[in-house]
């Protein structure tokens, strides 16, 4: 099956040609039919299986087959997106897509300047690429409408369906049409996350190429049991046996990912971060650099675990576990792009056992040990024994013990005077 047979507009399918994109992805094949019918659809897919074609494709298609001008200030779709990056990367899509058409694709993201964007609107568009904050901001200064919006999408739905950003979309969605196309594609799909979504669908198609969760079968995934006091030298040794590849490396911190993107400098590593304290020009950059091969090594807070496709991506490191385990499985598919190989090395310090018991059942599977041991649960994971007597405290991943002397019974310790506990 090609394209051509999926019914697109021949206008869409030689521009595809052009790109170099012939045969659809499952998801592709599954999804677009569908969608053309004018069906809501939820679609499960891993990351870089062409998800962003699954959605778009279909939308240009109907888009382009109305022909009618969007109304001043108007969309006629909205995609909405957690992250810039990702928003940015579905709006040059989209555009490369729908070139040499009427069709306008207009991005808004925080961190850009507002008044620009609000120019951009003045005369409506055919889509509108969002994130959601920005687009209330447009909102809530009468710069775009929504009342003419035919088409509905997010992206990274489970995300989008999350505390962080729920509340937003629910200031959003009732200045949508009732009747709409609406389309929620993901990697992942936590259960409850998957019954919120359901408010949003309306006799939906569920499509799924994959069981969700399930990590690309390219990437071949490695995890090393370190104490956290060496986990830079042990990174900084990794890396340096392929310096001349490009490596994703993720933590959890902004301060924690600029002061290891500083180290790995020093050490004479091509090195750039991108994280929430930087402007949206310096993240920019630092994926360009990065997309370029100027750069080598990224290092990243979960802001880039979704939305960079670059297909030179050979290496991802979890310097910190994510401690929602889904994210795990996105910040690993930034590797074994559009088929490739990909290797996802994880380096796990014994207060991370909790998120790697997390991850391996999302996964439904260990991840293979490259090096040290499992470390054995801290007496703060243990449950207590009856009694109030503490046992000697265990340590895994072969670190010498500490202190495993037993805390006394609780009724035997001395209570400090109240003074010192408030001053502690």
């Amino acid at each position: 099956m090609d394209f051509d047979m999926l019914g697109l507009a021949p206008r869409l399918v030689a521009k595809l040609s052009e790109l170099g994109l012939t045969d659809p992805t499952p998801i592709q094949k599954q999804a677009i039919p569908h969608a053309m019918n004018g069906r809501d659809v939820m679609g499960l897919a891993q990351t870089g299986t062409g998800k962003t074609a699954a959605f778009g494709l279909p939308m240009l298609d109907a888009l382009l087959k109305n022909g009618s001008k969007p109304a001043a200030k108007s969309a006629r779709a909205l995609i909405l997106a957690p992250t810039r990056e990702l928003a940015k990367q579905i709006a040059d899509n989209l555009s490369a897509f729908s070139e040499g058409t009427h069709l306008k694709t207009v991005l808004v993201v925080g961190g850009a300047g507002i008044v620009g964007q609000m120019r951009r609107l003045e005369k409506g568009t055919s889509i509108l690429v969002a994130t959601p904050g920005r687009l209330i901001d447009l909102l809530d200064r009468g710069a775009v409408r929504l009342d003419m919006t035919e088409f509905l999408v997010l992206d990274e739905a489970d995300q989008m369906l999350d505390l962080g950003f729920i509340h937003a979309l629910r200031k959003i969605a009732p200045l949508l049409p009732k009747e709409r196309q609406t389309m929620l594609f993901s990697a992942t799909m936590p259960k409850q996350m998957a019954e919120l979504a359901e408010s949003f669908l309306t006799n939906a198609i569920r499509v799924q190429v994959n069981p969700p969760g399930q990590a690309a079968d390219k990437i071949e995934q490695s995890v090393h049991y370190v104490a956290k006091a060496v986990k830079t030298d042990l990174l900084i040794e990794l890396l340096d046996g392929h310096r001349d590849e490009m490596a994703l490396v993720f933590g959890r911190t902004k301060h924690g990912m600029e002061k290891l993107s500083r180290q790995l400098a020093a050490k004479g590593f091509s090195v750039a971060a991108i994280h929430g304290n930087k402007s949206q020009g310096q993240r920019d950059r630092a994926i360009k650099d990065f997309r370029e091969g100027k750069t080598k090594i990224l290092v990243a807070t979960d802001v880039a675990a979704r939305g960079i496709d670059i297909p030179g991506v050979r290496y991802v490191y979890n310097y910190e576990l994510p401690n929602v385990p889904e994210n795990y499985v996105h910040r690993i598919g930034r590797t074994a792009r559009a088929g490739a190989d990909g290797m996802a090395v994880a380096l796990c310090a014994p207060d991370e056992m909790g998120d790697m018991r997390d991850i391996e059942k999302v996964l439904k599977g260990p991840i293979p040990v490259a090096s040290g041991r499992p470390w054995a649960p801290s007496e703060e994971e243990k449950p207590k024994p009856r009694g109030g007597r503490g046992g000697p405290r265990r340590h895994g991943g072969g670190q010498k013990p500490g202190n495993t002397a037993s805390k006394p019974p609780r009724h035997k310790r001395r209570r400090k005077p109240a003074g010192a506990r408030s001053a502690a």
